[in-house]
């Protein structure tokens, strides 16, 4: 209930900004109330139900009807906007949910498809519609009804469709943010000299700048910035600054100038979602590439890179830290009992397990077949002795595997070595701890054994 009374006022809003764009017996510059419409239908299925169909019917109504007219111009205006939004919401509601928020390549022909569909449909009420309310023709009413639909379905409905919070990267420099700032700093630019210099290709002269911004900024903030280009295309040619252009005083200029400037802003929202694909691939690619695919954490390689960084930065400002070295008990009779795939469902839940005893900036990985070493940073020995008597602990719980079919208890070996503040390197922290791990092993197994790096050291 909540909702459809939000998609009915949110309409009537629209309507009323829409309305207000209107030149007197005319359609209006910009009309939002479709495209609205439409993206919450598809963003909030829970305004998708007849009650919020009925909701916004009456939305658009009402607006005509609170300011002036008629109530057979009011119900034909109605019947366009419904029909298109309503072809439209037929074709993109079948589409998988990545192609609706534009995150592949594929994503905008389709959905130039479905609202160039809900647009022809709107045309036909406005072939109809035309030489009634305002005496043209049924063609004339058809072709403007349909790039006037299409025009602000374009501009409106992909920023509805990819809308997400945006945040700044974390520590980044002010030269950073201005390299990040340079792709809007150069269409503000250019949408500024096509009005200076004016002529027939000027409407074109931001297209670059928007094209870096499709491969510079998400998916989303490229939308908005060509959703803007757009509407500002719309409204400087409207008002007479672009001369030489086109003359928007008749029916086919406005028809050509809406529809040029809808193409155009479709290039960069096709270039944004081929770029949102590929660095999702790109992402996937370089988890595979530092993850161990069975227990999703750091490979040995990543490990090592990732823990030597780290220690790298903790021995700069003498910082405290860790290693563990893990070891499951006697997993090869586990292998040679229960069979390879159980073995494989011991490896991932110990991951799990070793994984929920670790604070956010601990690194763990997989460094053998049933090895695991972890890094804590800013951890005194004392700290970690108790973080691995939790794992210790935790992991000695009964373990299912096979669903359910097997049941069995699992232990541990954990050899501990820590900094104390002193300078170390990680290959010499994971073969103190990998000694100590030797150690436990060697006194009957789950147990933790810590080796005394500082005091050894002094020894030798």
């Amino acid at each position: 209930m909540p909702a459809a009374l939000l998609i009915g006022a949110v309409v009537l809003c629209a309507c009323l900004v829409g309305i207000y764009t209107r030149p007197v017996d005319f359609l209006a510059t910009v009309w939002p109330a479709n495209a609205i419409m439409l993206g919450m239908l598809l963003r909030f299925p829970a305004t998708a139900t007849p009650f919020g169909w009925g909701m916004a019917t009456l939305g658009f109504l009402a607006a005509d009807l609170l300011t002036g007219s008629t109530l057979f111009k009011t119900l034909i205006l109605t019947a366009a906007n419904l029909v298109g939004v309503g072809g439209a919401y037929f074709l993109l509601r079948r589409y998988s949910r990545d192609t609706i928020r534009l995150k592949t390549p594929e994503s905008i022909p389709l959905m130039v498809a479905a609202i160039g569909f809900g647009a022809f449909l709107a045309g036909l009420v406005g072939a109809v519609a035309n030489p009634v309310l305002f005496g043209g023709s049924s063609l004339g009413g058809w072709s403007f009804w349909f790039v006037t639909e299409f025009a602000n379905y374009v501009a409106i409905l992909p920023v509805m469709l990819t809308a997400r919070r945006v945040s700044l990267p974390k520590s980044a420099s002010r030269m950073d943010l201005l390299r990040l700032a340079l792709p809007a700093l150069a269409l503000v630019a250019s949408c500024a000299v096509s009005v200076q210099i004016g002529g027939p290709g000027a409407i074109a002269f931001p297209v670059p700048a928007l094209l870096w911004s499709a491969i510079v900024y998400p998916r989303f903030l490229t939308v908005l910035l060509t959703s803007i280009f757009s509407f500002w295309s719309l409204l400087a040619l409207s008002a007479g600054y672009f001369p030489n252009v086109v003359d928007v005083t008749t029916e086919s200029g406005l028809i050509s100038m809406r529809l040029g400037v809808s193409l155009i802003a479709l290039a960069p929202m096709m270039l944004a979602s081929a770029m949102a694909k590929q660095k999702r691939l790109i992402g996937e690619l370089s988890h595979l590439a530092t993850h161990d695919t069975l227990s999703g954490v750091f490979n040995r390689g990543a490990f090592q890179e990732e823990a030597a960084t780290a220690i790298r930065s903790l021995n700069r400002f003498s910082q405290p830290f860790a290693a563990l070295m893990i070891d499951i008990d006697h997993f090869k009779a586990i292998n040679d009992r229960y069979g390879h795939a159980a073995g494989d469902q011991v490896i991932a839940i110990a991951a799990a397990r070793i994984n929920a005893c670790l604070r956010r900036n601990d690194i763990v990985g997989r460094v053998g077949g049933e090895e695991f070493a972890v890094l804590l940073s800013k951890c005194r020995r004392s700290e970690a002795l108790e973080v691995a008597e939790r794992i210790r602990s935790v992991f000695a719980q009964t373990m299912t595997l096979n669903d359910d079919t097997i049941s069995l208890t699992v232990t541990l070996s954990v050899g501990l070595a820590a900094s104390e503040g002193a300078s170390v390197d990680l290959d010499t922290l994971l073969e103190k701890a990998d000694g100590a791990l030797y150690r436990a092993k060697d006194l009957g197994r789950n147990r933790i054994e810590v080796h005394q790096l500082q005091r050894d050291d002094d020894a030798a």
